[in-house]
């Protein structure tokens, strides 16, 4: 991927992907979030801190289907943050549409940077995938069954979920205001916690691992970053290049937070593109 002219310096990648400065409102947006994700948590039945793996953030939190419906499809959302920061928790209003939908609701958890290296992160996943597709009620009955996994991430959640396009119990992939290809995040601020040099961040760039995989909605607000912007939008084109089932979705008058309110509603158009997805 070739950068804008205007970006060259450290200071200028820096500023280019720095999505809360971008939002005058970004703390209100997000206490808002915070406290919608509390009065969800405390008000549903849910399974905390189900383990995937042996290290403290390898859980997920699963938020049975409104319905009763052993076999109804599974959202799984990745949050944000930037590989750095944010909790699984914080987020978990995203869930009040689909569960009343009717899909079962799974918050995953990974490893944050510096603790983990941006190949864990991505190796965590797939973790999680694995378990949910052996889970009892989940899972696939027999790997014969069709997918009923729906991925779904938000920014750096959203190139972990496009990471895992290939995995078999996906349905489909929705990726929110994601990063795409991680060499401008290598040449700013972001980098001093992830420690990425050229070899890794091209290893877990998305855009350089196109290839045969579940359907894939590439979302973005209108009113993001111009660089989020582009990225969505070369790595659209990329996988319909590859012959991939995709479509791009500009979300009208979306910035980078307030666009999980289209997955959070009932009504939301990342919502129905999600339950399009797991319909096949």
């Amino acid at each position: 991927m070739s950068f804008p002219a205007e970006l060259q310096t450290r200071e200028q990648f820096t500023a280019a992907y720095d999505n809360s400065a971008a939002v005058p409102d970004a703390a209100e947006v997000l206490a808002s979030l915070r406290g919608r994700s509390e009065a969800f948590h405390e008000a549903h039945a849910c399974a905390v801190d189900v383990a995937y793996g042996d290290q403290p953030r390898q859980v997920y939190d699963w938020y049975a289907a409104g319905r009763a419906d052993a076999a109804a499809p599974v959202l799984v959302f990745l949050h944000g943050g930037y590989w750095q920061a944010r909790t699984r928790r914080e987020f978990c209003c995203v869930a009040a549409g689909a569960r009343e939908a009717g899909m079962h609701v799974v918050l995953g958890e990974y490893t944050l940077a510096p603790q983990a290296r941006l190949g864990d992160m991505v190796a965590e996943v797939g973790m999680l995938l694995d378990a949910l597709d052996a889970h009892p009620v989940l899972g696939r009955a027999g790997a014969d069954a069709p997918p009923r996994v729906v991925l779904c991430g938000h920014s750096a959640g959203a190139h972990l979920a496009v990471m895992h396009r290939h995995h078999p119990a996906l349905a489909g992939v929705v990726a929110i205001s994601g990063l795409f290809d991680l060499e401008p995040i290598r040449r700013g601020a972001l980098n001093d916690a992830l420690r990425l040099d050229s070899d890794e961040a091209r290893a877990c760039s998305p855009l350089h691992r196109i290839g045969p995989g579940a359907p894939t909605l590439v979302a973005v607000g209108d009113a993001e970053l111009p660089e989020l912007q582009r990225q969505s939008l070369v790595y659209a084109d990329a996988l319909r290049a590859a012959g991939e089932r995709v479509r791009l979705l500009r979300v009208a008058q979306a910035n980078h937070f307030t666009i999980l309110a289209q997955l959070e509603s009932r009504e939301g158009t990342l919502l129905a593109a999600a339950i399009e997805l797991a319909m096949g």
